[in-house]
């Protein structure tokens, strides 16, 4: 459940910027402080987290914790740093902050979704080849116009499940 909406536009890709690295440990540290010992885990994850891709410039951040259904547990602390919650869904939430520059989605300690997100986004950074398909394949859809970013996230399922089947398969014994 989308809160506040459905939110047309258009995406924009920009060269991978070095300061993203920054911008991230300085979530990483407010998450951490305001979470504690909720925070299972706190990742840096998307585009952003991988150096030479082009991306949209927002920080997402993964971060786990043992039951997302329990709001009360973390919720208030995330908004008391800033964050605003965007999406409901049933193991995940996503806050964003009020300039949409951070994303930060909350998953339950050591789900399925979590791996995935740091298995492409390992797989990125040590291949070139699937990074600049991924990188061409954005680039293509930014052009377009969304009804809504979410549709823009769906069109890039067939090139990340391609590359994802690539890194899945390395990793089988």
């Amino acid at each position: 459940m989308l809160i506040g909406g459905r939110e047309p536009g258009r995406v924009e890709i920009v060269a991978y910027d070095p300061r993203w690295r920054s911008r991230f440990a300085a979530e990483r540290r407010s998450i951490a402080a305001a979470l504690g010992p909720l925070a299972r885990r706190i990742e840096h994850i998307g585009s952003t987290s991988v150096p030479d891709l082009a991306a949209k410039p927002i920080i997402d951040v993964l971060v786990e914790v043992d039951d997302p259904g329990r709001e009360e547990d973390y919720a208030g602390a995330l908004e008391a740093t800033g964050f605003e919650l965007r999406v409901r869904e049933p193991r995940h939430r996503m806050f964003r902050t009020p300039a949409h520059d951070v994303h930060l989605h909350v998953w339950p300690t050591g789900c399925k979704e979590s791996s995935d997100y740091l298995t492409l986004r390992d797989w990125l950074r040590a291949h070139a080849e699937d990074r600049h398909l991924y990188e061409s394949t954005k680039r293509e859809l930014a052009g377009r116009q969304w009804r809504d970013m979410n549709y823009y996230a769906e069109a890039k399922g067939p090139v990340i499940a391609e590359i994802m089947a690539r890194a899945r398969c390395d990793r089988s014994p």
